[in-house]
């Protein structure tokens, strides 16, 4: 005699949809996933009185002069980083030429922090709407970078009022001077990035929601228009008094408006005490806090970029040689460990940071599209990969294409994929 097959009741299943509802909310909300624009490789800080018209060009001629003078073959590039010359590295070499060429920063940011310093409050708010024009003009002329933007003072005490002054200045006159790419005054620029440093509370995250809040209901813009990037830079943004994770409280904080997390190398390398000879983005103590922002960041669509070397590479060649290798090495460091982005702090860092950036990307295009071709055709193959790393094949794949790293004529000859099929791979 046969038993009657058991189920799970109406009311066991709607039981079960009641609980989990909210919860598929709350992940829907906290981690949306990576939000499909393109992620510059680098940001590079120009302090406010120095930043003009010929900054992003200036800096590209620098660069290149640099690259001529140090490394004009792909020879002497191989002999200045310790590689082989080989037929790739002659590719990479011809590339980062003509990227230094058309596009030499892809991310400004033009600072009124540290690199700016305590100025009269005339002189400053003078500084922010000239900053501001110059902005403007580049978006609307098209000599801008894709991204670009100011850093202001951090909100503790003893500076909040000018840092809250100075991004009142800088907004007000950006949106009276036009919108994006030079069109009427109704909107922002789309490159627009702001960067809040020396952040320790998620309240001081909390505080400039509330500034920008008010600044879009006034201005008529669209409600969370303006987001920013958080500077982690101090010991209690990893770790709180009560023993949390601050980081992953600030991106909440944040309330939808963060955009990425900046690691601060010295700042936060000496808030440890770690000796001035010793601070390095490979430091143990960096990749400690590197990690805890990995994992707070991880599918809320907030990026992540890494800090900046401080030796800077001038002088005779050999001395150029050595600090491109380091630096060199350092950018490879940060990518194989996810961090897609970094600060350069001289235009000399431009070539190594473009020849790292290159490199990477194209030495591995063929496995990686050899991988994600299998696994579209699901044919199987030497790796059986799953949807996960399938996004992370597309990724890696998109990140190359974006800073021209690769063409998408030849990934698509080899992964049979047009753009819109990698965006969707990659769940952009």
């Amino acid at each position: 005699m046969s038993q009657a097959q058991v189920s799970f009741s109406s009311a066991a299943r709607e039981a079960v949809e009641a609980l989990l509802s909210p919860v598929d909310a709350d992940l829907a909300r906290r981690f949306p996933g990576d939000s499909g624009t393109r992620q510059p490789v680098h940001t590079v800080y120009v302090p406010a009185d120095a930043f003009g018209a010929d900054t992003v060009r200036g800096w590209g001629d620098e660069a290149l002069a640099a690259f001529d003078r140090h490394a004009g073959t792909p020879a002497q590039l191989a002999e200045a980083l310790g590689v082989p010359a080989d037929e790739l590295l002659a590719d990479v070499h011809a590339r980062v030429r003509a990227k230094l060429e058309r596009e030499p920063i892809e991310d400004l940011r033009i600072d009124f922090e540290d690199g700016y310093g305590p100025r009269p409050d005339a002189e400053e708010d003078a500084a922010a709407v000239r900053v501001a024009r110059l902005v403007a003009a580049a978006m609307a002329d098209g000599t801008a970078p894709p991204y670009i933007g100011i850093r202001i003072k951090c909100m503790e005490a003893a500076v909040r009022d000018r840092g809250i002054r100075t991004l009142e200045l800088f907004l007000a006159t950006l949106l009276a001077e036009g919108g994006p790419d030079g069109g009427p005054a109704s909107d922002l620029p789309s490159g627009l990035v702001l960067t809040l440093p020396k952040v320790t509370y998620a309240a001081q995250v909390t505080a400039l929601v509330r500034l920008l809040e008010d600044f879009e209901r006034r201005a008529g813009l669209p409600e969370k228009r303006i987001g920013f990037e958080i500077q982690i830079e101090t010991t209690q943004a990893i770790l709180g008094p009560d023993g949390r994770a601050t980081v992953a409280l600030m991106i909440e904080a944040a309330e939808g408006r963060a955009t990425g997390l900046h690691y601060g190398t010295f700042d936060y390398s000496a808030s440890c005490g770690v000796g001035a000879a010793y601070q390095s983005m490979d430091h143990p103590v960096a990749d400690h806090a590197k990690a805890v922002m990995q994992v707070a960041a991880a599918g809320t669509g907030v990026r992540l970029s890494d800090g900046s070397t401080n030796v800077i590479p001038t002088g005779p060649t050999e001395q150029v040689h050595a600090a491109w290798k380091l630096h060199h090495g350092l950018v490879r460091r940060s990518l194989a460990r996810a961090y897609y982005q970094g600060w350069d702090m001289h235009p000399a860092h431009l070539p190594t940071r473009y020849v790292a950036v290159y490199a990477f990307y194209r030495e591995g295009l063929a496995a990686a599209a050899a991988r994600l071709a299998a696994y579209v055709a699901k044919a199987g193959g030497d790796v059986m990969d799953e949807p996960a790393t399938a996004r992370a094949l597309s990724g890696y794949l998109l990140r190359g294409l974006d800073c021209g790293a690769v063409d998408l004529a030849e990934v698509t000859a080899l992964t049979g994929l047009d753009r819109a099929a990698l965006d969707t791979l990659a769940g952009r």
